[in-house]
């Protein structure tokens, strides 16, 4: 697991990204840095981490709460659908928005995925401006949500 922080101002977004290859971090690490997103991006790389880092169990004892979850479907080990479940069964983190990446085109992922209230759901390979759009989609979300908190 990784964190970077790209919040000079203000309160950060909190995202964790579920991911095992490293070309996907690095191209979602540079589209949040060329959006100049407030946030603080943590790394799981599979399954089984990021449900410690979830329910701040082990290493993770500690971990902030994420804002946003960007999973990735297939994973090793514990694979994405599994997480899917684990969140939207689990009251203390089913309120997490959820944006699915994956590699798989199959129908019964995207339908299981909606069923499990995913937010947004693209189909990798991923490029940049597919990514770009979720990250602008996220921020105008979480301007609003802090908007409306503040007011």
């Amino acid at each position: 697991m990784s964190t970077v922080d790209d919040a000079p101002h203000g309160v950060p977004i909190e995202i964790l990204l579920v991911e095992d290859d490293p070309g996907d971090v690095l191209i979602t690490r540079e589209a949040f840095a060329d959006h100049k997103v407030s946030n603080r991006l943590s790394v799981c790389t599979d399954g089984a981490e990021a449900l410690r880092f979830l329910r701040q169990e082990g290493e993770h004892a500690g971990a902030p709460r994420p804002d946003i979850v960007l999973l990735d479907l297939n994973l090793p080990g514990v694979d994405g659908r599994a997480v899917l479940e684990v969140i939207h069964a689990d009251p203390a983190l089913n309120d997490i928005p959820v944006v699915v990446l994956t590699s798989s085109r199959a129908e019964e992922d995207f339908l299981r995925s909606h069923e499990l209230r995913v937010d947004t759901y693209i189909a990798k390979p991923v490029d940049f401006a597919s990514l770009m759009h979720v990250v602008r989609r996220i921020e105008t979300f979480f301007v609003s949500v802090r908007r409306r908190a503040t007011a």
